[in-house]
């Protein structure tokens, strides 16, 4: 049952495409292996979902190719946006996971070499809350007590979300979070932390959490003290949703900017210029994934949570996130800079 729903699932995205289109990009991935390229470790979070990603959404690409995935944890993802973005492949054979602080990368560091409007957006798995948590034994029960003790929290680079977000936090609030950089991924980090090493992660997908360390929060060997999502998360019921911490417009603003981020956890890419039809045959191949049963399945017993946005909404609000007012995207800038 579930192979004819997927070939009927098939037959739908093909029928989106006009039938010379569909000729010419199934002719074209007839064959052919495709990479997905995650901007991430082994293991963690943006792994997980990529791979089971790719496991399905080749039943769904006319031309049944096949797809390969590769880990290019480099500076968040931006060298690897960069290579794609400057030199491609261009034609469709490759995309991408980058973290998803790609997407305001070029307003806010230094190093980018691509345009993320210009980039072409497949879709985003997830919207997921984000959290800050801290080991059971932390001298910080609530987020307000940031403001006068100092915390040791894990983080791989500058531009992820475990990074830059107690970042702003600390230049807006006036937090003390001390963020120990370098490690390999998520899986480190919590090591670290059950260790004692650090203290906690002050940025990370709460699904990621959950996947890697729900005995965690059974055993309540963490808390949670801020919630980053725009929306409140019902499992999250008592955690300070961190929009309500600011006292300002400004503080608002800045915190859109990269909390936003949150509606769009997990995005995938095509590098500019790849051909209009190849760019529409996978945005229809990942949206008929996200509804695929065996694909759903999949995700379930992985634990991946899924709350799917198109190619186009996402694009749209990268559209609109790039047009942030220059003052609120210098502060922003400005605080993510700090040492």
């Amino acid at each position: 049952m579930i192979l004819r729903v997927t070939v009927l699932a098939s037959v739908l995205v093909a029928a989106t495409l006009p039938a010379a289109a569909q000729d010419s990009v199934a002719a074209f991935y007839k064959g052919k292996q495709l990479r997905l390229i995650v901007g991430s470790s082994v293991g963690g979070g943006y792994d997980l979902y990529a791979r089971a990603l790719a496991r399905h959404m080749v039943h769904h690409i006319p031309g049944n190719p096949s797809i390969i995935v590769q880990n290019q944890p480099a500076a968040g993802g931006v060298v690897m946006t960069n290579q794609l973005a400057t030199q491609g492949p261009k034609d469709g054979t490759v995309f991408a996971a980058p973290l998803n602080g790609i997407v305001t990368a070029p307003l806010l560091i230094a190093g980018t070499q691509f345009d993320a409007n210009k980039l072409n957006w497949i879709g985003s798995m997830q919207r997921e809350p984000y959290v800050a948590f801290l080991w059971h034994t932390a001298p910080v029960s609530h987020i307000s007590e940031m403001a006068t003790k100092e915390i040791l929290v894990g983080s791989t680079t500058v531009g992820t979300t475990m990074n830059d977000f107690p970042l702003l936090l600390n230049d807006l609030l006036g937090y003390k979070f001390k963020i120990v950089r370098g490690y390999k991924g998520t899986p480190q980090i919590n090591i670290a932390t059950e260790r004692g090493e650090i203290q906690g992660n002050a940025g990370v997908g709460l699904a990621s959490v959950k996947t890697l360390s729900q005995s965690w929060i059974d055993e309540k060997k963490i808390k949670f003290i801020v919630q980053y999502n725009l929306q409140p998360a019902p499992e999250l019921k008592g955690v300070p949703m961190v929009m309500d911490l600011a006292k300002t417009d400004l503080q608002r603003q800045a915190m859109r900017l990269l909390f936003a981020r949150t509606e769009y956890a997990r995005p995938y890419f095509l590098p500019p210029d790849v051909p209009a039809d190849r760019v529409q045959a996978l945005r229809r191949a990942f949206d008929a994934t996200m509804k695929d049963p065996a694909f759903i399945a999949d995700a379930q017993k992985l634990q991946l949570e899924l709350s799917p946005m198109t190619g186009e909404a996402l694009q749209q609000l990268v559209g609109e996130l790039t047009r942030t007012p220059p003052d609120i995207v210098k502060r922003v800038r400005d605080a993510l800079t700090v040492q």
